[in-house]
């Protein structure tokens, strides 16, 4: 049986401004991770450590940067490991791509999303885009107005307005357009079963929105 090393000297509470960047840290952090983390910190708190190990000049991190970043002079918990440079650089390049393998059972992740309820918009919108099978939530829509005019439709139980041509509509860079509706966390739960039903008919080779024009097809 191989016995792992434990490479952590202790946990540390230290100010978040006394640690030291990675100068070798590849992780860039977007607006919408840096919104959801503050409310992830806002509405529960610090529940995990960021990693760094001890050098000449001081506490280096190796995981946490967002962390140390938002947290600016408050107290953050540390875990201190004793791995050398060349260590540290080898857990910098695998950590996140580790965690980045793991897929979504979605038979497991949407119950859990229906009874949990966040406040902060960002998290909604992170944990919207994981339902999606999306890496990073969708960016804004380029023009509001037909999604003002289809949610005020919506409520009121009329049909969705209507384009005049397909012309009429903004794409981005990719050809896409966005196309947005309101639901409740039931309906999401209903609307994402029915696409991960599809998606195991096509062994998982299409697109969300893929399966849902083959819904709507279907119906």
């Amino acid at each position: 049986m191989v016995t792992f090393r434990d490479r952590i000297t202790e946990l540390r509470r230290v100010p978040a401004s006394e640690l030291l960047p990675n100068p070798k840290n590849w992780r860039r952090h977007p607006p919408s991770q840096k919104n959801a983390l503050n409310g992830v910190l806002e509405e529960i708190g610090f529940a995990d450590a960021v990693i760094a190990r001890e050098t000449d000049e001081g506490l280096q991190l190796i995981d946490g940067h967002l962390r140390q970043t938002v947290m600016g002079n408050d107290l953050v918990p540390v875990l201190v490991v004793d791995l050398s440079e060349d260590e540290a650089d080898k857990l910098l390049a695998t950590l996140d791509p580790l965690a980045m393998m793991a897929s979504a059972d979605h038979d497991m992740l949407l119950p859990l999303l229906e009874t949990t309820a966040f406040e902060n918009e960002a998290i909604n919108a992170m944990l919207e885009a994981l339902t999606n099978d999306e890496r990073h939530p969708l960016p804004p829509l380029y023009d509001t107005s037909f999604l003002d005019e289809a949610l005020a439709a919506d409520e009121k139980g009329l049909p969705f307005p209507t384009f005049d041509s397909e012309d009429d509509t903004e794409e981005d860079d990719d050809g896409l357009m966005n196309f947005v509706i309101r639901v409740t966390p039931a309906q999401r739960t209903i609307i994402m079963a029915a696409v991960n039903q599809m998606k195991q008919t096509h062994n998982e080779a299409i697109t969300t929105t893929e399966a849902l024009v083959e819904i709507c097809r279907a119906g």
